[in-house]
């Protein structure tokens, strides 16, 4: 699945102490996804630039280009049955993004006619969505069930989407999270706007740390 839902930047309007605070698993730093400066240098991972990701068996990995400007917006990963597409974010030090994120998600899921809930996973506040197959079709036409996940943490800010198996079937989902919570982000220390995508590129050999 590519989820077409502002795979730009996670703008939002909502203010407010609680939309600034981070959200992440209490054991993010031990248990992932990590920072950079986190992650274990000798394992083999697969250099993206903002991401990186530990092969295993079963996975299958793509980069999502945009047409238009030929750059590189996402990784999709096939794994378990499930897809998952990952972004990453630049994001402010001591603030976070994933909770103003799901209101401009939300919001954007229901303008094309989907409905969507928010619950508790093992992430922290998650999104399960409807989404129609084709915005604005007649909704005969088919929905697709996809999750929207993220995480805060120190001046980046990871959303991954969830489709196939581990949207609906708990055993695919814990797979799914675990895979989401090996990547490494690399937020690097170039300045950036907070919410702008950290640039991605195409993979160094698998090895490079």
């Amino acid at each position: 699945m590519t989820e077409q839902i502002d795979e730009g930047s996670p703008n939002a309007s909502a203010d407010g102490p609680e939309k600034d605070a981070k959200s992440a698993p209490v054991d993010r730093d031990q248990s992932g996804p990590f920072d950079e400066a986190e992650a274990r240098a000798v394992r083999p991972y697969i250099d993206l630039g903002a991401i990186k990701i530990l092969p295993r068996e079963g996975l299958n990995l793509r980069l999502e280009v945009e047409e238009q400007t030929k750059r590189i917006v996402a990784v999709g990963l096939d794994y378990a049955g499930s897809t998952l597409q990952v972004q990453a974010f630049a994001a402010p030090r001591s603030t976070g993004l994933w909770n103003e994120t799901r209101d401009q998600i939300r919001a954007q899921i229901r303008q094309q006619g989907g409905r969507v809930e928010e619950r508790q996973g093992p992430l922290g506040p998650e999104l399960l969505a409807e989404v129609p197959v084709v915005a604005g079709t007649d909704p005969s036409a088919g929905k697709r069930i996809a999750r929207f996940i993220g995480v805060d943490g120190p001046r980046w800010f990871l959303r991954g989407v969830v489709g196939g198996a581990a949207a609906t079937d708990v055993d695919a989902a814990a797979q799914v999270e675990d895979l989401f919570r090996s990547i490494v982000v690399v937020r690097g220390t170039t300045p950036m706007p907070p919410r702008d995508l950290i640039p991605l590129r195409m993979p160094a050999a698998p090895g490079t740390t």
